[in-house]
């Protein structure tokens, strides 16, 4: 059975169990088994990692931006591990809530120097 990974999932919205939007497929992350086939082991979405699928000039522009708005250069892109998938349609939607999922270092980062720093922000309603 052949699949088209990248028509089916690369661009698609990620949308974790409660509907909140994650992100988008930036890329996909392979790995080889024991007997030496490769699995899709994870999905990655960020800055870095459609910088990386890019290339050239532009994405090394998207990889750039990303690692300036990060307290840990280079940025890792958020890795959604398969397992976390419960179903592709059109959108890859989780089944998990995206609090269990490793915080973006961009968004992070931007909270912390950006959105903390605005009056009123600590009270806002999530």
């Amino acid at each position: 059975m052949r699949v088209q990974l990248a028509e089916r999932l690369l661009d698609r919205q990620i949308v974790d169990v409660d509907g909140l939007l994650v992100g988008r497929v930036d890329d996909i992350a392979f790995a080889v088994d024991d007997e030496g086939f490769p699995y899709v082991d994870c999905l990655l979405t960020g800055q870095g990692a459609l910088g990386e699928r890019i290339g050239g000039r532009v994405g090394r522009l998207l990889v750039a931006v990303a690692d300036r708005f990060t307290d840990d250069p280079s940025v890792p892109p958020l890795r959604v591990p398969l397992s976390q998938v419960a179903r592709v349609d059109s959108a890859v939607r989780l089944r998990c809530p995206a609090a269990d999922l490793p915080p973006s270092p961009v968004e992070a980062w931007l909270r912390r120097h950006l959105i903390e720093r605005i009056p009123g922000s600590g009270r806002a309603s999530g």
